[in-house]
């Protein structure tokens, strides 16, 4: 089973109001939000720098989600991130949504998300930005138990 442990990073995301659909949970969609969110914030604070302003972007090749438990506004979430394999190009992460239920963490979601770096005007796949590099090699191999 997916625990938080298995994460080297917990990002947090609240939930929003206008994320619950008519039967009152979060919209299935909206779980592909939260992992945007997660990994582009992560990157953001980890680098320093405003991700936007590289050379080169990375663009979302391939998504992926199970979903497991049912959450809702106004619910707080943590996003586990982690690195499944860093590539030339691309960086594959294996996300999980967690459910903050006070006194433990509730998993809600597991997940998977591709970046595939392109070039900024051409799109064309272009090694991945030094800042980037940097700050995903400090998860690959990392366990929980060391904070990042």
């Amino acid at each position: 089973m997916t625990q938080q442990q298995d994460y080297p990073v917990l990002w947090p995301v609240p939930t929003r109001w206008a994320d619950n659909d008519h039967y009152g949970h979060v919209n299935n969609v909206t779980y592909y939000s939260y992992f945007d969110t997660a990994v582009n914030a992560w990157l953001i604070h980890a680098t320093g720098t405003d991700i936007r302003d590289l050379p080169a972007i990375g663009v979302v090749a391939k998504t992926s989600c199970t979903f497991i438990g049912s959450i809702s506004f106004p619910d707080q979430l943590l996003v586990g991130i982690r690195i499944a394999r860093l590539g030339n190009s691309s960086i594959s992460y294996d996300l999980a949504i967690f459910r903050d239920a006070g006194d433990s963490l509730q998993l809600a979601a597991t997940g998977t998300f591709v970046h595939v770096y392109v070039d900024d005007e051409s799109r064309t796949p272009v090694p991945i930005p030094d800042a980037i590099r940097a700050a995903a090699e400090l998860l690959v191999g990392a366990s929980a138990a060391e904070p990042r």
